[in-house]
């Protein structure tokens, strides 16, 4: 599998390419809509962004762990974590993005 990382530069770029705002302007709204969605989390409100996803804060309660390598059990604090629930419309997405990557050729494609 090949992973990329798609970094805040990268958005910002995408969107001078796409929007037309000067590379500035472009990493100036970047930023201002992930400090926004920062922010909103750290409201413990939750996020959704129609489409995508749905972000959200969730608390979880101490618990006892163990280390993989030595099997010593370990407490693990509670701590609060942000969660991601990616929307159908995403997930659908994916799943032909994935479907048109490992189909074979000569194969037929969804809905031939």
């Amino acid at each position: 599998m090949n992973v990329k990382t798609i970094t805040r530069q990268e958005l910002a770029e995408t969107v001078f390419r796409k929007v037309g705002l000067s590379r500035t302007e472009s990493a100036e709204l970047v930023a201002l809509v992930l400090d926004e969605i920062s922010s909103a989390l750290d409201r413990d409100e939750t996020v959704k962004l129609s489409s995508f996803g749905t972000f959200n804060v969730r608390d979880k309660h101490e618990r006892i762990g163990r280390n993989p390598k030595t099997g010593e059990e370990a407490p693990i604090s509670r701590r609060r974590v942000v969660t991601f629930k990616a929307s159908n419309v995403l997930k659908d997405r994916i799943f032909v993005a994935h479907k048109t990557r490992t189909q074979k050729p000569g194969e037929k494609g969804l809905g031939e």
